[in-house]
């Protein structure tokens, strides 16, 4: 990586409007300018600093430009205000001074309670469907206390979608018209949601080339997931608090009774994964920049307590992971893209912004564990076989859609595994693959 500017309080967020520069959010409330040369102006692009409550996981927490940004001016953010709410809200450019703007601009869009202080999500941007995304977590505490990751009627724990060049009655945006809900079987569901069952989804990303939306939601006390869907998939359930991970977590209340109708993620880790200690994800960018062709389609994302870069590659049907080496020191906080579609790390003990070139990211060659089933479907047999011939399969149990344990096989110590299925009945299954260091894996299974 090579250092791109420093100097920042508590950077969060890094974005790009269609030019040159980079916009650093700063968690007390301003956001700052930097130009192409890494040199950052004196005076905030942004100064609202007396309305945000900071510290901690509140603060000034997302920046997204509206598409049109070069023709209309407007721009939207997300923050805690001092009653320690959520605000969504809009502002104009200056059109005589393209380096400030003026606080007085601001139209508040939504405002949403937040019973503690913690899970607020914050991040925003624009899909290719030209709609505004937000993020928001499960309102904090832990463990979702009140259910509100499975329950429709708040806006919490949610992925929202708003359209926010209409406005519908008595609002300052509009529902698009595709949006899943209300629904059939969901009558009184609130009609800004486009997802839900997500815990902390901290950081979001649209992939530049393929417009899917990657979701990086931050775990519990064991896993951290990536999700990837594409925009026609709306009204998804990501499980939590049902599940962390592809893991069982809490299924008192509003679980579903069948578990196909919960969308697991591309791809986890661990907090003991890959040996360095993690806690909490910070999702990246898909790369699609031309400056360092050996990146092309990977997914990059970090952990802030390893101070590890994580990078997710896609080969032979499988997303592999790795970590780079940590970077001790930074705190990676987001990921910023510019106009390129170079990528950007900022660190929020550092006060940095890093620039993430191929010669000296360091990326570490010890693969986590990951799995890969054939034939899927099944009939007779089927093989579990791991992505690296060191990591050795412990145990393998298979559950059916309703948790209850089919079948279960231990004490394997190999790489590779064939599995008589002649005694399961035919339908679906999840396979969980525990390696020899207690690293866990589930993947779906159908027997025929």
């Amino acid at each position: 990586m090579d250092l791109f500017a420093t100097g920042f309080s508590s950077p969060v967020s890094v974005k790009n409007a269609g030019d040159s520069r980079l916009f650093v959010v700063e968690r007390g409330g301003l956001i700052k300018i930097v130009n192409s040369d890494g040199s950052i102006n004196s005076t905030p692009f942004l100064d609202i600093d007396a309305r945000v409550q900071s510290g901690s996981e509140r603060g000034l927490l997302g920046l997204a430009f509206h598409p049109q940004y070069a023709t209309n001016g407007f721009f939207f953010v997300n923050y805690i205000d001092n009653n320690g709410d959520t605000v969504v809200s809009r502002f104009l450019a200056n059109p005589t001074d393209a380096n400030t703007v003026s606080p007085t601009t601001e139209v508040i869009l939504l405002n949403v309670e937040q019973p503690y202080g913690n899970h607020n999500g914050g991040d925003l941007a624009f899909g290719n469907d030209g709609f505004l995304y937000i993020g928001l977590g499960d309102g904090g505490s832990g463990g979702d206390p009140e259910d509100r990751g499975q329950n429709l009627n708040t806006l919490l724990g949610k992925m929202l979608r708003i359209d926010v060049d209409n406005t519908d009655t008595g609002l300052n945006y509009a529902i698009p018209s595709n949006n899943p809900f209300p629904s059939t079987a969901e009558p009184n569901a609130l009609p800004e949601i486009w997802a839900y069952g997500l815990r902390n989804p901290w950081r979001f990303s649209f992939d530049r080339q393929t417009h899917d939306l990657w979701i990086a939601d931050v775990g519990q006390s064991q896993i951290e997931e990536i999700n990837m869907v594409a925009l026609d998939q709306a009204g998804l359930n990501y499980g939590w608090r049902c599940y962390e991970g592809d893991q069982i977590y809490n299924t008192s209340g509003n679980c579903p009774d069948d578990i196909s109708e919960l969308t697991f993620p591309i791809s986890q880790y661990t907090h003991s994964s890959s040996g360095n200690f993690k806690c909490s994800i910070t999702g990246g960018y898909r790369y699609r920049g031309t400056a360092q062709p050996n990146f092309v389609g990977y997914y990059f994302f970090a952990d802030y307590c390893s101070n590890e870069i994580g990078i997710l590659k896609y080969n032979n049907d499988t997303w592999n992971m790795t970590f780079t080496d940590p970077f001790n020191g930074n705190g990676w906080t987001a990921f910023g893209e510019d106009q390129n579609g170079e990528l950007y790390i900022a660190g929020i003990d550092s006060g940095s912004v890093f620039k993430i070139i191929d010669t000296n990211l360091s990326i570490s060659e010890n693969m986590l564990f990951d799995i890969k089933i054939y034939p899927n479907p099944a009939s007779g047999s089927f093989t579990i076989e791991t992505n690296n011939p060191q990591v050795l399969i412990e145990t393998i149990n298979i559950y059916n859609l309703q948790g209850k344990l089919i079948k279960s096989i231990t004490n394997n110590q190999t790489h590779n595994i064939q599995i008589d299925t002649k005694t399961i009945p035919s339908g679906f299954y999840l396979a969980e693959i525990i390696s020899e260091t207690g690293t866990k894996k589930t993947q779906k299974i159908i027997i025929k």
